[in-house]
């Protein structure tokens, strides 16, 4: 192998690194919130009601979301106009200076602003840095990469769930710096916008995809999000893009989301759900489903088979969580929450072929708004489950029927859409 080859080389590695920290510390401050939300929501809404903290919780949870809506389209249009490394640094400055601001908040309001910025931050990390590494790596292994990416990132909840369960040492250390006193949830906050901060240190020796080097030395229009709508077809492949991913965060949002509020009592538990831990074993699920997903992919040499045959195991394992699991035990409700997790593990090929869908020239736009309008999808999600709720149908059901639309729509956009395995990505739309 030349010298240059060897360079090459440890720059792929080095995009890869970097991205897959940016994705581990995105994910742990994404899912930090649901982990420390009752005892931040305790902190700043003294003397609360149970129903006051749920509500309050789901609104900042949606508020978080909507930032991520923002964001995405925010970051991939810059993605497209200015470069995928400015896009991913920029975005992981933002979320790591809200993730301070959020240790000291003291108002609820003053809550949903920061969530909402750092959302808008969290929206650029994953979809950029699939985009650069799918631009640099060889087409035939860049599936590989996108793999170490998610599933690497998907451990940033384990330690979000650490820190936030047992971060007691911390807050002692955090408040003897600043001289005032520091709870694990503020402690859990900081630590979260240390790591995003640390992470720009890494900026030295990464270098721009090649491909969005070329076009931008063209004349062709980059970052046109109206671009995708400009063509029925191109529309149609977008907005299946979008629904593929839905019972990821149907799985996420609903069930792992309201573990300790919700189905603890729904399913009678032996035993007291904390949320941090139901969001640590998903997690850890998600991380093995993701792996698995990707090497699975480069043997049969799709996406999409991989991707239904995911579905299918959503499917199944929603099924018997709401179904057949009362009266589980703890350690049997943790056991399925991982089983969920690794069911949603699909993550890493869902925004691959959203990134192999497009042109180079649209490319960020499309792979950061496509995760990030699945994860705002999140409130509709939420009010549709609510909605059933009021009528009557209950918590099981209706979170049941919620479940089935998302999983049909995923599985008929996964069917109709392109396999794009090995796709040659330099070209422009």
């Amino acid at each position: 192998m030349t010298d240059s080859n060897k360079q090459n080389l440890w720059l792929r590695y080095g995009i890869i690194i970097v991205a897959s920290l940016g994705y581990f510390v995105d994910i742990y401050d994404l899912i930090l919130f649901n982990v420390v939300k009752k005892e931040s929501l305790m902190a700043v809404m003294q003397n609360a009601t149970a129903e006051e903290i749920k509500n309050n919780g789901l609104f900042l949870f949606n508020m978080q979301m909507i930032g991520m809506l923002a964001g995405g389209l925010l970051w991939g249009i810059l993605g497209d106009k200015r470069g995928r490394l400015s896009v991913l640094f920029g975005s992981i400055l933002l979320y790591s200076v809200a993730n301070i601001a959020n240790a000291f908040i003291t108002t609820i309001p003053m809550y949903a602003l920061v969530r909402v910025i750092a959302g808008i931050g969290l929206a650029g990390e994953l979809g950029t840095g699939v985009t650069l590494v799918t631009e640099t790596m060889h087409r035939e292994k860049r599936g590989y990469g996108t793999m170490i990416i998610v599933s690497f990132g998907a451990l940033g909840a384990v330690l979000a769930a650490f820190v936030g369960a047992w971060g007691d040492s911390l807050s002692m250390w955090f408040g003897s710096l600043i001289g005032q006193p520091v709870a694990k949830w503020q402690a859990a906050y900081i630590v979260g916008g240390i790591l995003g901060l640390l992470l720009l240190l890494l900026r030295i020796g990464t270098v721009e995809s090649g491909m969005f080097k070329t076009v931008l030395q063209s004349e062709t229009k980059r970052g046109d999000f109206f671009h995708l709508f400009k063509n029925k077809e191109r529309t149609t492949k977008y907005i299946k893009c979008i629904l593929v991913g839905l019972p990821i965060w149907f799985i996420v949002g609903i069930i792992v989301a309201n573990a300790e509020l919700i189905w603890g009592k729904e399913l009678a538990v032996q035993g007291t759900v904390e949320n941090g831990f139901a969001v640590m074993y998903s997690y850890i699920g998600l991380s093995v489903g993701d792996f698995f997903s990707g090497i699975l992919s480069q043997i049969l040499r799709s996406r999409r088979k991989v991707v239904m045959l995911y579905i299918s195991f959503c499917v199944a394992a929603v099924i018997y969580f709401f179904f057949f699991a009362h009266g589980i035990s703890l350690n049997g409700f943790y056991f399925l929450c991982f089983l969920l997790g690794a069911a949603t593990g699909f993550w890493a090929l869902f925004v691959t072929i959203a990134a192999e869908q497009f042109g180079t020239n649209i490319r960020s736009t499309v792979t950061n708004t496509v995760p990030n309008f699945v994860r705002g999808s999140v409130p509709l999600i939420t009010w549709s489950f609510q909605s059933l709720v009021a009528l009557a149908f209950g918590n099981i059901m209706s979170a049941f029927i919620v479940g089935m639309v998302c999983m049909a729509l995923s599985f008929w956009a996964t069917y109709h859409s392109q396999e794009t395995f090995s796709k040659d990505l330099d070209y422009t739309e």
